[in-house]
């Protein structure tokens, strides 16, 4: 094939055009995982000096991708790595582990939990030589739903769940309202506690880096998990993470970002939903008809929305039905 001949000005100008574009495309892609050797292809993208995420797969569990659909981290602090989170199996600890030796020389040296879910701590099996810390709440929390979720993730993603058992949070971590200062090695990373999307909702900023791994209070680009949802708690906790002032966000799920993108659009869907529901259960309507009805089309362009969605009116929908009926026999 013979390609046409450009003069040099608009070649010059068609060049600086495609470094332009180029320039726009992400950085960083994630490879996918592998089923047949069940190798997740873990990779840990600096964020920071010392700091490093490794994201999943933005969207439900499935086979395909291995259940990985969280983003873990883990920081170097001089004295020894801190781990954010576990992942959703025993391999996927394994390899994340495995990832963390190569990646620096530090040894792993505590591991933190942020919250109950299955995806944060069902690769603590691959950590049971380190203190493994969360709240008092999480920890209860994972000792009554534990059983559940194993169930659950062998049904949904098979063979990847193959030797996974709990392995639970062993160390309590009291976090006072004014945040707790926690110094390791050459790193004062803060911890705040907030609540909402479950009854204990863990932050770990490192400040010195600007880098904050905001747990589950934050979905970008993806439909929120609702099991232990309180609607009014999360969005008075996202009104006070926002005042904290945000750089870089790692969200459990959806892309890490810059700034308030991710956290704005969860306040927007929660705000739609708690109207939405509110007045759908005021009007009588049955869940199926809530199911039937439309929805802003922002929404429906996000990770999970098929899936997502329909546990979203299950979990919460019921609460706002049984209010509804309430109100309606005190008048």
């Amino acid at each position: 094939m013979r390609w046409p001949q450009i003069s040099t000005p608009l070649g010059a100008l068609g060049l600086a055009l495609v470094l332009v574009l180029l320039a726009a495309l992400p950085s960083w892609v994630q490879a996918a995982p592998d089923p047949v050797t069940q190798d997740y292809r873990l990779q840990a993208r600096a964020l920071a000096p010392g700091v490093w995420v490794v994201e999943g797969a933005n969207d439900d569990f499935s086979v395909a991708n291995g259940c990985n659909i969280i983003n873990t981290g883990f920081i170097a602090t001089g004295a020894g790595v801190v781990v954010i989170n576990t992942g959703p199996s025993r391999r996927y600890g394994e390899q994340l582990r495995a990832l963390i030796a190569r990646t620096t020389p530090e040894p792993v040296v505590q591991v933190l939990q942020l919250n109950l879910h299955p995806d944060y701590f069902l690769g603590d099996q691959a950590f049971a030589d380190v203190p493994r810390r969360a709240t008092a709440s999480t920890r209860a929390g994972v000792a009554r739903e534990a059983a559940a979720y194993e169930t659950n993730l062998y049904r949904l993603c098979g063979d990847w769940m193959k030797g996974t058992e709990t392995l639970a949070p062993d160390t309590d971590l009291v976090v006072p309202p004014e945040g707790l200062r926690w110094r390791i090695g050459s790193r004062e990373l803060e911890l705040r506690e907030w609540r909402g999307h479950t009854d204990s909702d863990l932050v770990l900023f490192d400040r010195a880096s600007g880098v904050a791994f905001v747990g589950g209070l934050v979905f970008a680009d993806r439909i929120p998990t609702t099991p232990h949802a309180r609607i009014p708690d999360w969005l008075a906790s996202l009104d006070a993470l926002q005042a904290q002032g945000l750089r870089t966000v790692v969200p459990s799920h959806g892309p890490v970002h810059e700034g308030t993108r991710g956290l704005a659009q969860t306040r927007r869907y929660l705000q739609w939903l708690d109207g939405h529901f509110r007045r759908a259960a005021q009007q009588g309507w049955e869940m199926n008809e809530l199911l039937r009805a439309p929805v802003p089309e922002e929404f429906r362009a996000w990770a999970a929305f098929r899936t997502e969605y329909v546990r979203n009116v299950a979990h919460l929908y019921p609460r706002y039905e049984r209010e509804a009926l309430a109100a309606a026999a005190r008048r």
